[in-house]
């Protein structure tokens, strides 16, 4: 038997009950402002690691916001467009195949993690004159950045915000790997998305790398 819509529909206001626990309890202690980070993109062989940055209102209420690698291509783009219609703030982050070959792919991800807060801090104290007052990041710390910050293992799982900026970063990505398909089409970036899947690897043995594709990913075939 499935789920009749009622309880589908109660199932996912639980949800997102108990996904603002994080955010409730740093709000109760003080923190007015408080932002989820994520990434989007550290396994793949080419394209850039995407991060997010959003600050959700305290009275955000869409239900079905969550890891963005459960949900259908089809949720996700709806809930990107209420996720950024609704946000208090948020930025977007990406570091580029050369930067994470240069610096490897964990300090290429801090970097664009960086970029997303800073864009979110900018956007946030424009609309409010002030800043974030804590950070969830999932599974991840940030020495030099100076805002209070909590790591979350599975955080993308566990805590709203950072469920709504994988969501962005995700949708972002997907939408960069969409286009440069339009330029490299052999190597089916449309739906692996970079992932170094079997067309992924017959495209490489064909036709060589792209200027997009990670060389220290590749150093087992190049």
């Amino acid at each position: 038997m499935g789920m009749t819509k009622a309880e589908r529909q109660q199932m996912l206001m639980e949800k997102l009950e108990t996904m603002q626990e994080y955010e409730r309890s740093l709000r109760a202690s003080g923190a007015k402002y408080v932002a989820g980070v994520d990434e989007v993109g550290r396994g793949p062989l080419a394209g850039p690691v995407v991060t997010a940055c959003v600050i959700l209102p305290e009275d955000f209420d869409v239900l079905g916001v969550d890891d963005s690698k459960k949900l259908s291509e089809k949720k996700r783009e709806a809930l990107y467009d209420v996720i950024l219609e609704k946000a208090v703030a948020w930025g977007i982050g990406r570091a580029d195949n050369h930067l994470i070959d240069e610096i490897n792919i964990l300090e290429a991800t801090k970097v664009a993690m960086k970029e997303a807060v800073e864009k979110a801090e900018r956007m946030l104290c424009e609309k409010t004159g002030e800043g974030i007052s804590h950070i969830l990041f999932d599974a991840m710390t940030i020495k030099d950045i100076e805002t209070p910050q909590t790591s979350l293992i599975k955080g993308d799982a566990k805590s709203l915000s950072i469920a709504a900026a994988s969501i962005i970063a995700k949708v972002t990505r997907d939408r960069e790997m969409v286009e440069y398909h339009q330029q490299y089409p052999d190597y089916a970036f449309d739906s692996n998305k970079g992932y170094g899947t079997k067309a992924h690897y017959e495209g490489i043995e064909k036709k060589g790398i792209t200027p997009i594709h990670r060389k220290s990913f590749l150093k087992n075939i190049l």
